[in-house]
């Protein structure tokens, strides 16, 4: 343990003087009302505390952990110690007890790469810049990785699916070779062909799948190519997301079991590649979207990526308050703290501050804490509250905590995952990542119908949000999970005028040195999905039964 994360930071307690914390009453001996999986919670108690959260508390906390003194909350650096500190120095003023033993944090080994920025990727007579045409990197430990005449195959979506009897690699040796692959899966460009789950993204869709599938085919090197919609975001989230430092698990085999190279091609350098080969990307593609398939491109490509790297360790914060009558089970909120850090070779303004993304949840993290530990009536289970490290390095602080968990997984009855809550101002209905998943919807419509709210579908089901944040660490652990929040009805006409103005301002900002605090905020929105999203843990904290998945998830306990 790093005791210089213990002692309160004067950046935390300073900022607890402004929110006028107090200290944490003492611990309640009157027992806990037991009531249904869907039943009402004491009132009166459930009243006080819901209330207690307030936007005004939880826009102080996200202006701290979102301003430049935090800079960028990238971990390993300054701002994961003023991060932590803020966070443990709130846990303990709020009496809400260390998760892990004695202590605040699970230490969390990564692997820093950082590859060099004056990378070329040359593929036939084509030569492609770093970040403008490119991205290349490597999760080997290795300082120089050399990519040297690797033949390219075309293979498709690069998805080995059973269950939807589909192998973009069957019958294919793809040993030494680079494979270039489409984004998302068959189903999002062809919605009515009844492939896979149309425009909802399946995991097969993800960028991650897709590497380690490359992976374990034999590839030497993998290049996915980038188109905006099936990708859900722009080529610029991928360059500033890809280069700089990156951090992976520290793993066993020091990364051999990886392809040597992964990166990702533009559209115009993939039709450029596809052109060298005699071929059309579109028509390419439009193969790939009618089954499995892949094709040799017979060109050749090669790349050095020279990387600097070492350990370091990171750090997820747990912290717990303690069920009455069954302590063992737990109800486990997520959120990560951290983001991208600085860059100093940008001009002008240098740092990710990351408030939407993710000091928003954080706060709503630390605010729930301390209403469920100030609360008068102690819930049932156990309430715990996981602030992760690495999410933006592929949600590295989730995984490991799932890979080795404090709580066992069978004593983790539930989590709810808080990630970019609403900026928008208040809505009428509640967005569902990957609705229909678990019944814990039934908790969620319960807290819903408090607020007069409607659950509906996420917008934008193709882009995989279900997995891309951290309950699907939890998820794939067979742990029912529920990523809710926000929605696109507002609230009233004023909210209406309000969320037209504040979404030009915040658009374009994921992953963006913009996103950062403005005055002009409306919290009520995260103060509604705040509250509603307490309701539900609170709900789940004190039934008799536990939530399970749908019969149609892919995520059934073992």
């Amino acid at each position: 343990m790093n005791k210089k994360y213990l002692a309160g930071s004067l950046v935390a307690c300073a900022a607890m003087t402004l929110l006028g914390c107090s200290p944490a009453p003492q611990s309640s001996s009157q027992e806990t009302t037991s009531v249904a999986a869907q039943a009402e919670p004491n009132v009166d108690n459930f009243a006080e505390i819901y209330a207690s959260l307030n936007g005004d508390v939880l826009k102080q906390h996200a202006k701290v952990l979102a301003s430049d003194e935090f800079e960028g909350r990238l971990p390993t650096t300054i701002g994961e110690e003023k991060t932590l500190d803020y966070l443990i120095s709130n846990f303990k003023q709020f009496g809400v007890e260390p998760g892990n033993g004695d202590s605040y944090l699970q230490e969390v080994a990564l692997m820093q790469i950082t590859a060099s920025p004056d990378a070329i990727l040359r593929i036939g007579e084509h030569e492609f810049a770093y970040k403008e045409d490119m991205v290349v990197s490597s999760k080997r430990e290795q300082t120089q990785i050399n990519l040297t005449d690797s033949e390219l195959v075309f293979v498709g979506y690069g998805v080995n699916a059973p269950e939807y009897d589909w192998n973009d690699y069957a019958g294919l040796d793809v040993s030494g070779k680079t494979v270039v692959i489409l984004v998302n899966d068959p189903g999002f460009e062809n919605p009515d062909s009844g492939k896979f789950q149309g425009e909802t993204m399946t995991y097969y869709g993800r960028w991650s799948y897709k590497y380690e599938e490359a992976s374990r085919q034999g590839a030497a090197g993998a290049l996915i190519v980038h188109e905006t919609a099936p990708a859900s975001y722009g080529w610029s989230v991928v360059a500033n997301s890809w280069s700089g430092p990156q951090y992976g698990l520290v793993s066993a085999d020091q990364g051999a079991s990886r392809v040597s190279v992964e990166g990702w091609l533009t559209l115009d350098a993939a039709q450029k590649v596809f052109a060298s080969a005699g071929k059309d990307f579109a028509a390419e593609k439009a193969k790939a979207l009618q089954g499995p398939y892949h094709s040799a491109l017979n060109v050749k490509a090669s790349t050095t990526v020279n990387n600097e790297f070492e350990k370091s360790k990171s750090y997820n914060v747990f912290a717990t308050v303690r069920g009455a009558e069954l302590p063992d089970e737990h109800v486990i909120y997520t959120a990560h703290w951290d983001h991208l850090g600085k860059d100093e070779s940008l001009e002008g303004d240098q740092i990710y501050n990351g408030f939407h993304d993710n000091a928003t949840g954080t706060a709503a993290a630390i605010e729930m804490a301390r209403a469920f530990a100030q609360s008068s009536v102690t819930p049932k289970r156990s309430v715990s509250f996981l602030i992760v490290t690495a999410e933006e390095q592929g949600l590295l602080g989730s995984k490991y905590y799932a890979d080795n968990p404090i709580i066992a997984l069978d004593k983790t009855v539930a989590n709810i995952n808080m990630d970019a809550l609403n900026v928008l101002g208040k809505t009428k209905d509640v967005s569902v990542v990957g609705m229909g998943k678990s019944d814990l919807e039934k908790n969620l419509q319960i807290a819903a119908d408090k607020q007069g709210r409607v659950l509906t579908q996420e917008d934008r089901p193709e882009a995989g949000y279900y997995y891309r944040s951290d309950h699907f660490s939890f998820a794939k652990q067979g742990v029912p999970a529920l990523y809710a929040g926000g929605g696109n009805l507002p609230y009233d006409d004023a909210t209406a005028a309000y969320r037209k103005k504040i979404n030009v301002v915040v658009r374009g900002c994921y992953h963006q040195v913009c996103d950062q605090y403005r005055d002009s905020f409306d919290f009520s929105g995260i103060e509604q999905d705040a509250r509603l999203l307490f309701d539900v843990g609170y709900q789940v904290a004190n039934a008799e039964a536990r939530p399970q998945w749908s019969s149609s998830s892919e995520f059934q306990r073992k």
